[in-house]
């Protein structure tokens, strides 16, 4: 079941398209990334399908019914972790995510239930009392998150929320939303982080001028790609008859020898290194450091956009 439908939703911003008839499908049970530059309209559609934005154009449904300004039955499904963090200062950490998940909840005995699981959830038990100021900077993104998603929604967008965070804290945050997806609710994630990215999410979009460039998992977009794996390796002597026989490998593009070093560029493979080590141990040349890398989401992301993603 497609828990977020949109259809040919197009928006302007006075003479800028924002989105070109963009389509957007995420089944139920994803972690789905959004992925693109700045700029490439990503917010502009997480705005227009949570009817924070008005659109030109278009159809969104959620859960498998129409999306509108008042469908607060829809709403309450829904968490959102903004990319700043937003919470009242003067409010400790527990009376923040209370305030957040009376937004959804009104009976009094089951939120405290349901923050108190928040507070567990982001590890936040020895900080109740403590207001925002005081927190460090992964401490304050847990609490952004408890407060988006303390009400348990079966649909859940996170923004960027392991920007400028410690790794322990970034390692907690990633854990948290998979525990999340785990427990049965729906994620829509956006990082600037590939390698988070590729670590959490099931499924992925990479969207550039309000279209959708790409789709499918990260195994399928580097597969898909013209992307490369690069080899590197310490040769003292790089014999002749090996260079021949390894530019006559299937998967080797590039050779080029600077003494003391062997670099290789190489189609995507699963032992393209093993392929390589063999010739070279056949020909008597032994390898120092070996260094090998497959295609990653950056690459894949440069080769379809043909910018990097923080532009």
């Amino acid at each position: 079941m497609a828990i977020v439908s949109v259809q040919n939703l197009v928006k302007r911003y006075g003479d800028l398209l924002a989105l070109d008839h963009f389509n957007l499908s995420i089944e139920e049970g994803e972690i789905f990334g959004l992925l693109g530059p700045n700029g490439s309209g990503k917010t502009t559609a997480i705005n227009c399908i949570l009817q924070l934005l008005t659109y030109d154009k278009g159809s969104i449904e959620l859960f498998g019914q129409p999306m509108g300004p008042t469908r607060y039955d829809l709403k309450r499904r829904i968490g959102i972790v903004p990319q700043n963090v937003a919470v009242f200062e003067e409010l400790t950490v527990r009376e923040n995510i209370d305030y957040f998940c009376g937004l959804y909840i009104d009976d009094a005995a089951e939120r405290r239930r349901l923050v108190a699981d928040a507070i567990e959830f982001v590890g936040l038990e020895d900080f109740e009392r403590t207001r925002p100021r005081k927190l460090s900077g992964g401490l304050l993104r847990r609490l952004n998150i408890a407060c988006g998603i303390a009400h348990r929604p079966d649909l859940a967008f996170f923004d960027e929320p392991t920007v400028a965070v410690d790794p322990q804290s970034r390692a907690s945050i990633l854990a948290g939303i998979q525990a999340m997806n785990e427990a049965g609710t729906t994620v829509v994630y956006t990082s600037h982080y590939m390698e988070e990215v590729e670590e959490v999410c099931t499924r992925l979009m990479i969207m550039d001028h309000g279209r959708a460039l790409a789709l499918g998992t990260p195994s399928e977009l580097k597969a898909e790609s013209g992307a490369r794996e690069r080899i590197e390796i310490d040769l003292e002597h790089l014999p002749q008859a090996a260079a021949l026989r390894l530019q006559a490998l299937p998967a080797v593009q590039a050779l080029r020898y600077e003494a003391p070093t062997l670099y290789l560029t190489c189609e995507n493979g699963d032992h393209n290194t093993a392929d390589v080590l063999a010739v070279l141990a056949e020909c008597g040349a032994a390898p120092g450091r070996i260094w090998a890398q497959p295609p990653t989401l950056n690459d894949v992301f440069l080769e379809i956009t043909g910018r990097e993603l923080r532009d």
